[in-house]
This record gives structure tokens, C-alpha cells and sequence, in this order.
């Protein structure tokens, strides 16, 4: 019991280093991307490239941060980690026979797309709210959109808002226009079936949606401290 509880707080501190090495330094990789890996190697698919290039939210147009939010998470600058009236209606709707729908702040997926594996499970599900707990204790927003912005999928391999904006419009990150932004919005529910650079219906009307939601918020501005 006594090495259980040794083993269990060098955990505990090796993670909070870990996240704490991250508030400053930029992110090479994330679990999801060596999953995305790992999984390409087992199905031999030999053309498989994964491509991600870390990119500072200074040279990002301000226009994809406030296009993120407005599609995932509006109550980003004011929660801290967990949107409880979301999971509360998420659960109501379960009850209801509902399919149960996520609730994930940005913070969450942070948390999960950096430091865990995908699937769903109560025991990654609690590892998720540790992260996310630390990571709102020891980030500033700033940090968790930067983050979010650079390791987020947005194409099958493409990660990142640099290999995103150079894949499908031929531009960096900085000259990123709203429309485009609520482009790469609009696929992050499903990224590897949903396609910006052909974008169905369904997903034109997402990004107008985002682009509408972007402009009753007040745009870049409302993500300001």
C-alpha cells in the first residue's frame, strides 16, 4: 500500500510538471496524434503523413479563436473547465431515451486530445476532468485556446491550424478570414468525414451558423480579458 501511495503521488507530480511545462513551451505532439500513428502503422497504410506545425496564437488570425468558441464552447471565458448546464441537459436528454450527446468545454478537449486516448470510458472521462482541472488552475485562457488552435484535427493527419490553413486554402494562419475560420469550425465534430475543402450542405450552413453566432458576440473582441 505504501509503494500504491508513493507510485500514485509521483504521478500525481509528474503530471502537474508536465502541464506546467506546457503553459510555456510549444507542444510537439499530443496522444492523439500518436494514436492517429500508431493506428496507421497497424493498418498499413503507408501513405499515411501526419502533419502538424506549432504556430503562436500572435501569428493567428484573431478571427479562427472567436470561430471556436462560437462553435463549441461559448461559455469558455467565464467557466472554469466544465459547462455544468450542458452536462446537466446532455443527462436530461439521455433520460429522456435521447442518444446522450457530449458536453465538452474547450478546456475538456484539451485535456483529452493532449493527454489521453480516444474512446469513451468512465476511467478516461475521470482522467479528463484531472487534466482539465489542472489545466484551468495553471493555464490562462490565452494558453488553452493556443493550444486547442495548434492540436486540434481538422482534416484526417491535419492538425493544427497551420497544416490546416496551408492544406485547403493555400494560406497562413495569420491572413485566416471568418469565413474560412468557421470552415475549420464547422468540421471539428467529425473532422475525418467532414470536409472543408468540400464542404457539403450541411456544413455551409454550420459555418454561416458560426460566422452568425461570431458576429452577436461581438467578434475577436469578446474573447479579450
Amino acid at each position: 500500500m505504501r509503494w500504491i501511495g508513493i507510485t500514485l503521488l509521483l504521478w500525481v507530480i509528474a503530471s502537474i510538471v508536465l502541464v506546467l511545462i506546457f503553459r510555456f513551451v510549444p507542444v510537439p505532439t499530443s496522444a492523439f496524434m500518436i494514436e492517429r500513428r500508431i493506428e496507421a502503422l497497424f493498418d498499413k497504410q503507408q501513405d499515411f503523413t501526419l502533419h502538424y506545425r506549432w504556430t503562436p496564437i500572435t501569428e493567428v488570425s484573431s478571427n479562427l479563436p472567436i470561430a471556436l468558441v462560437a462553435s463549441e464552447d461559448q461559455k469558455f471565458p467565464t467557466h472554469h473547465g466544465f459547462d455544468v448546464e450542458a452536462i446537466q441537459s446532455a443527462l436530461a436528454d439521455a433520460e429522456d431515451g435521447e442518444r446522450l450527446r457530449g458536453a465538452s468545454t474547450i478546456s475538456q478537449q484539451v485535456a483529452k486530445n493532449l493527454f489521453l486516448w480516444n474512446g469513451r470510458s468512465f476511467v478516461r472521462k475521470g482522467f479528463e476532468a484531472y487534466f482539465t482541472v489542472l489545466i484551468e488552475a495553471l493555464w490562462p485562457k490565452r494558453r488553452i485556446i493556443e493550444v486547442y488552435l495548434n492540436i486540434a484535427e481538422f482534416g484526417d493527419g491535419v492538425y493544427g491550424v497551420a497544416a490546416a490553413s496551408e492544406r485547403y486554402f493555400r494560406s497562413s494562419p495569420q491572413k485566416l478570414s471568418l469565413q474560412q475560420s468557421a470552415l475549420l469550425a464547422a468540421v471539428l465534430p467529425n473532422p475525418r468525414k467532414l470536409h472543408v475543402e468540400r464542404p457539403s450542405a450541411y456544413i455551409q450552413r454550420r459555418a454561416n451558423w458560426i460566422e452568425r453566432q461570431v458576429r452577436q458576440l461581438g467578434g475577436s473582441a469578446w474573447l479579450e480579458p
